[in-house]
């Protein structure tokens, strides 16, 4: 018989630390209560405005000076990390998007973002099979950024770790128009211009940068070209319509693929020898615009409308050649040409229960198509050869939820809600004259329920506990083939997660915000990497169950006399709970899920002059533990701990608005590991990142 199931010693042991905190916050700002809650306004979570201390859920905001301020303003690894629970790896080429892993989700990922929902104002910046990518967000216009993690991200649909969302902010009431210029180490160069304004019915905010840099590494250089808009037209008192476009071109990315060990410890900035044997690079654009119409239809009900449709275009060379002499492999050269669309919408109504008993209620659905023409062909030392690979692709993805907020008594406010999704795949295969048909289709489908309450436990102190289950599909790519013989790959099942949440939310007076949470979350199916039994062909297979249990805490402050101060831990288990054989070898129950830190240290200690100067200065060190690259934990990244500084002046020389910015990153020159390639093949799993690097910068704005 079967032992009865416990939670470990760590599970249990954050537990009690949490509610010992939660006394005694709450006997210190007893005496507090009449002061005044300032905390970010958030929409992630419930899709409807509202103070992020209010949320019974772990979200996060970075404003629009932290994203820009004295920074390059083109990774979301410059700011992300300020967020407890997500880890950013940096690939340092362009030609590999970077890395978000939430709560040890999205770590497999070889390229790009997987496992975490990315949003661009609503429109998503992922497929509907789950693979995404930050390349879309624009930083110079944004608003800030909404990090949603845990049970309440299920609402969202496939995926298992959380929600990234970006906002684009409105324009000014007053028309201004600025422009930004920076420079800095390895070639780096970036062009930033940006208008907005009011126009009586009609708000506007554009914004165009380009960027080029000669990289870190050998044969790393990349050119991007960005544009983002958004138009917000008042159509009467009640409605709005909100036409948001942009634009992405990289011309070219050279990709110096990932080193061994041994090739890092000989020259870290050198390029894998495959890389000028095949001419690795990519070359990407991507075009979208999206229409929300937002109508206020009684003094309680509402309904926002959403449409969106985009076209991506991608070829990549790869370190395969994939020739007439290995008829299983797609060669060595992908190309895609992908058309997106899809169609959401959803009903609101603000409303009271028996009375005055508050009671929000929300209900919605989305749909979302990708179809794609993907080929393949023989990679002649960077020349593209003989055809291997032709076929048609249609991945759809359509959802319907509900949820509902409830506040029975001032106190405590409860919250529910319940997702059904259904993904499924469509493959023609067009290549059959040296190979089977490879042609079929999969479709998958889950409910995703999610629970929670918060407890107003002082008028300054909310702690709060939620309950939930996700699902996350495999990609497009993880079902193409299977490890033995030809077609899709039907045998590869979702992973469900079931995520528990218990946290604490406070306001030290005014101007001290802190939050804390624990997590467990017990996963089935994990999708992990079978192995590659053709060249060119990666093959993927469900593991038995995993486990992650975290701990996270952040606190921000105003310190006096212009002093301030943000911080954020993590700490976090994730482990294979049962043995299985995998593409790097037979992984032992208890190995450490490879690519996420154990624990993740962020802090950011900033000084703004009290006088007209303008002058200020800011801190920040990050420091994490060693990173398996591999499922059965036999190699690794070593732990590494950077510090960066950054010194500026904003002046008001009217009509200008000025800013001036010099920055050190990596200050002490550490030699570290940016981003491991989880299951390398070959031992190549490392991306080494710079050392000591510097950045300048000036921007000007004016109003009109």
């Amino acid at each position: 018989m079967q032992a009865p199931r416990t939670l470990p010693p760590l599970a249990r042991f954050p537990l009690h630390c949490v509610a010992a905190a939660v006394a005694c916050v709450c006997g210190d700002l007893a005496a507090a209560a009449d002061t005044v809650r300032t905390a970010p306004v958030v929409i992630t979570a419930t899709r409807v405005e509202q103070s992020s201390l209010d949320v019974p859920a772990a979200i996060d905001s970075i404003d629009s000076r932290d994203l820009t301020e004295a920074r390059l303003q083109a990774n979301i690894s410059e700011t992300m990390q300020r967020v407890p629970g997500t880890y950013v790896q940096s690939r340092e080429t362009f030609a590999q998007e970077q890395q978000i892993t939430v709560r040890g989700f999205g770590a497999r990922s070889q390229f790009g973002t997987r496992g975490v929902r990315l949003y661009v104002d609503g429109i998503p910046a992922s497929t509907p099979d789950g693979q995404g990518g930050s390349g879309l967000f624009d930083y110079s216009s944004a608003k800030s950024i909404e990090v949603l993690r845990g049970p309440f991200s299920a609402l969202y649909g496939n995926h298992s770790g959380g929600v990234v969302q970006i906002l684009t902010e409105d324009g000014p009431q007053t028309p201004t128009a600025s422009g930004s210029f920076s420079i800095g180490s390895y070639g780096t160069q970036r062009y930033g211009l940006k208008f907005g304004g009011q126009y009586g019915a009609v708000n506007a905010v554009a914004s165009g940068s380009y960027l080029t840099t000669d990289g870190y590494r050998d044969r790393s250089s990349s050119e991007r070209y960005l544009f983002n808009s958004k138009f917000g037209i008042k159509l009467d008192d009640r409605a709005t319509l909100t036409i948001t476009a942009n634009y992405l071109d990289q011309p070219l990315d050279q990709d110096p693929l990932t080193l061994t060990a041994a090739q890092v410890a000989q020259n870290r900035r050198q390029a894998n020898p495959n890389a000028a044997t095949f001419n690795t690079r990519r070359s990407l654009d991507n075009k979208q615009v999206g229409v929300v119409y937002e109508r206020q239809l009684t003094g309680e009900d509402s309904i926002r409308v959403l449409a969106y449709g985009g076209q991506r275009n991608n070829i990549g060379y790869l370190a395969v050649r994939g020739g007439a002499a290995v008829p299983f492999s797609s060669g060595g050269v992908s190309s895609i040409s992908r058309d997106y669309a899809g169609l959401g919408g959803r009903w609101t109504r603000n409303t009271t229960l028996f009375g005055n008993q508050p009671l929000t209620v929300t209900a919605g659905a989305d749909y979302d198509v990708a179809l794609e023409d993907r080929k393949g062909y023989e990679n002649l030392n960077g020349n593209i050869g003989i055809l291997k690979r032709n076929e048609f692709n249609r991945v759809k993805s359509w959802g319907s939820y509900g949820q509902a907020e409830w506040t029975p008594i001032q106190t405590v406010t409860g919250f529910v809600g319940l997702r059904y999704t259904q993904v499924s795949f469509q493959s023609s295969d067009f290549f059959t004259s040296l190979n089977p048909d490879d042609s079929g289709g999969a479709r998958f489908s889950a409910w995703t329920p999610v629970i929670g309450a918060l407890v107003r436990v002082t008028p300054l102190t909310n702690i709060y506990m939620n309950a939930g289950r996700s699902f996350e599909t495999p990609t497009l790519i993880e079902v193409a083939y299977q490890n033995v013989g030809s077609g899709l790959n039907l045998g590869i099942r979702p992973s469900t997660s079931n995520h528990y949440e218990i946290g604490v939310k406070s306001l030290v007076a005014d101007n001290i915000r802190v939050n804390a949470a624990i997590f467990q979350i017990y996963t089935k199916d994990e999708i992990v990497v079978d192995g590659t039994p053709f060249v060119g062909r990666t093959t993927f297979k469900n593991a038995g169950r995993t486990e992650r249990q975290g701990l996270e805490l952040s606190a921000t402050g105003d310190l006096g006399l212009g002093f301030g101060l943000h911080g954020a831990y993590t700490y976090l288990k994730a482990t294979f709970a049962e043995a299985f054989t995998g593409g790097s070898g037979n992984v032992a129950s208890g190995s450490q899920i490879p690519g996420i830190p154990r624990s993740f240290v962020y802090f950011d200690f900033t000084w703004r002059a009290q006088n007209d100067s303008g002058l200020f200065a800011g801190l920040e060190h990050r420091r994490a533990t060693k990173v398996y690259a591999n499922d059965i934990n036999a190699d690794f990244a070593a732990g590494y701990k950077t510090t960066d500084l950054r010194v500026g002046v904003n002046r008001n020389l009217d009509p200008f608005v000025v800013q001036l910015f010099a920055r050190v990153n990596n200050i002490f020159s550490e030699e570290y590991i940016g981003a491991v390639a989880v299951n390398g093949a070959n031992g190549q799993f490392y991306a080494p990142a710079p050392e000591r690097n510097y950045l300048a910068g000036v921007s000007a704005s004016m109003k009109f």
